[in-house]
């Protein structure tokens, strides 16, 4: 039993320090999981993708912005090897409006699998670390968050400092962050040597678009050098994709007012346009070769301009590529950039503990007070059970040794039935033995009927009976001894699970009234509180499982107690019985013999 109880402890301590690894550095006292989820349940994506700006979306579903710097730069992004420190950029912190846009380097995302990073915080000592131009990858060429201020010329987050030449329209809320509203006016962006197309060359476009109107001919993105031209547009809300007169047109429209990812590839003799990362249209021919500027959202002066009409609508996070992006790397960004994010789950804020319970504290920390006086009990009772089960398993191992060395004794007495009552060494040896103390009331109750003047060399009947109620009597009592504070088991087994759940009814229901007053139907929010209701569940349980083994273990083994003390009264009684018909049976014949001698004549 013992042995049973140390190895449920040693998996208890494997199961408990499982929910967090290895803290990265003392400095930092709060971390959070993040998964990267490409399974079916997630974003569905099976191929690997290689090196990937993940956006990391906080809010108070998700966060509690607490214990964390108020602009966010004791953020730090570590792999789960507790080593590797991912770069990151920090598009937006309001822990006020409690809301973050981060951009996280992920170096490699495998497909079709789970894999957990860690976001680190609350060292307030320490220094911002974020950077656009290590978080994103040198194959983008311009990359704009539309984060600066109203009024002023879109930044280029890349190191090649593409900054728009105009400032055009409004900022407003964009499906991350801030957004761009056109008015007519295109975005200009300037014929760089970083942003100049050679023909043939690869080359990605893509954004984020909220149509507004899906009327006529409308320009998103438009590049005309002499007789090359290139054309990204809207007719009637489908986009399209036409280079030197040649048009594909994609199968799937964009819907007005809705935010959808628009994107475009060109790589060798083929051109590709994807919404929402899924391809639907393609276009047999090489990108032509371009040195001018870029108009995004108007179409540029030409002798065909005044056919198309401008973007009626915003863009956000927009970003152009001298490389052809992969379709899994499109599909990954539609579904982690949106406001539903497939490919992105968060686990819950961990506290730095040096007993290395992790998640399991903060669950600890939801707990409320009425549960804790739940769990308290529980704690109380599951404690009483485990001292009763260890104390009561030592007394049965005890006893059952030491009735073990009184039968190798007994053994030897033969018709000697109180051969060693008087042996005080061996009363010391076998003073946990319950066969000791049934033999000891015996050999007393011959000795009184011997000291009282009977003839205990001829026992009846009726005295063998009255021993054999003796030793009963003791029987009785040793297995009273032996079931004690069973029923304390007995009740934590029974009302463990029921306790636990009258605390997770009243967690629950406190869970669901604070959502009502709060009117906030969140899953994030009312996890916690779940979860946190849960576990006075799982403390009963936790009580009564090991009552429950416990208390078999101990019912089986008394049981076998109880067999051989019976087991002894009938052998013990048996053998007195022999004594007792072998001296009648001399005493018949001693009669026997008396009457024939006299008869015979003088």
């Amino acid at each position: 039993m013992q042995r049973i109880f140390i190895a449920f402890l040693i998996c208890l301590g494997f199961v408990l320090p499982a929910t967090a690894q290895a803290w990265w550095q003392d400095d930092w006292h709060y971390r959070k999981q993040i998964s990267v989820d490409t399974t079916p349940q997630g974003a569905a994506i099976n191929e690997t993708l290689g090196r990937t700006a993940l956006l990391v979306r906080l809010h108070t579903g998700n966060f509690t912005f607490d214990g964390v710097k108020e602009d966010g730069s004791d953020l730090r992004f570590v792999a789960a090897d507790d080593k590797t420190v991912f770069n990151h950029q920090i598009e937006s912190f309001d822990p006020l409006m409690g809301m973050a846009l981060i951009w996280v380097d992920v170096p490699v995302i495998t497909g079709g699998q789970r894999q957990d990073f860690w976001m680190y915080y609350g060292n307030q000592k320490a220094p911002a670390t974020g950077n656009g131009q290590l978080t994103f990858d040198t194959n983008f060429t311009a990359l704009y968050h539309f984060d600066g201020a109203n009024g002023t010329p879109p930044k280029d987050t890349t190191a090649y400092g593409n900054t728009a030449q105009s400032a055009t329209g409004a900022s407003i809320d964009g499906v991350m962050g801030r957004a761009l509203q056109f008015s007519g006016q295109p975005l200009l962006l300037p014929g760089s040597p970083s942003l100049q197309h050679n023909a043939g060359s690869a080359f990605t476009f893509s954004a984020w678009l909220r149509l507004d109107q899906a009327n006529g001919e409308q320009v998103v993105l438009a590049r005309r050098e002499g007789a090359n031209n290139l054309l990204l547009g809207l007719n009637q809300g489908m986009p399209f994709v036409e280079i030197d007169g040649q048009r594909a047109v994609s199968t799937q429209p964009l819907n007005p007012g809705q935010w959808q990812h628009l994107a475009l590839t060109a790589e060798g003799s083929k051109v590709s346009l994807y919404v929402n990362g899924r391809e639907t249209a393609s276009l047999a021919v090489a990108m032509p070769a371009f040195n001018s500027v870029m108009a995004i959202g108007a179409d540029l002066p030409s002798e065909t301009a005044g056919t198309y009409q401008p973007f009626t609508g915003a863009i956000d996070e927009l970003r152009l590529s001298k490389v052809a992006r992969p379709a899994a790397q499109l599909l990954a960004d539609a579904n982690s950039q949106g406001a539903e994010s497939k490919l992105v789950a968060y686990g819950v804020d961990e506290e730095q503990s040096g007993y290395g319970f992790g998640s399991l504290g903060f669950l600890l920390n939801a707990v409320p007070v009425d549960a804790w006086v739940i769990i308290a009990v529980l704690v109380l009772m599951m404690f009483q059970s485990w001292v009763i089960m260890i104390r009561k398993n030592r007394m049965v191992s005890r006893l059952s040794a030491a009735n073990e060395a009184f039968r190798e004794q007994f053994a030897k007495v033969g018709t000697r039935l109180e051969m060693f009552a008087d042996d005080q060494d061996l009363a010391q040896r076998l003073q946990h033995s319950s066969l000791w103390r049934l033999y000891q009331v015996a050999v007393k109750e011959i000795r009184t009927r011997r000291e009282q003047g009977a003839d205990t060399s001829s026992v009846s009947a009726a005295t063998i009976e009255a021993i054999r109620c003796s030793m009963d009597g003791v029987r009785t009592r040793e297995n009273q001894a032996l079931s004690s504070k069973l029923s304390t088991l007995s009740n934590a087994i029974a009302g463990g699970p029921y306790i636990g759940l009258l605390g997770t009814v009243l967690g629950i229901m406190v869970v669901f009234l604070g959502t009502a007053m709060a009117g906030d139907v969140n899953i994030n929010a009312i996890a916690p509180g779940m979860a946190a209701a849960l576990l006075a569940t799982a403390m009963g349980l936790f009580v009564a499982i090991p009552a429950l083994f416990g208390y078999n273990r101990l019912i089986t083994r008394n049981k076998e107690v109880s067999a051989d003390m019976r087991v002894f009264v009938d052998e013990f009684i048996t053998r007195l019985a022999e004594m007792h018909g072998e001296s009648q049976s001399s005493e018949s014949a001693h009669r026997r013999g008396n009457h024939t001698h006299a008869s015979v004549p003088a």
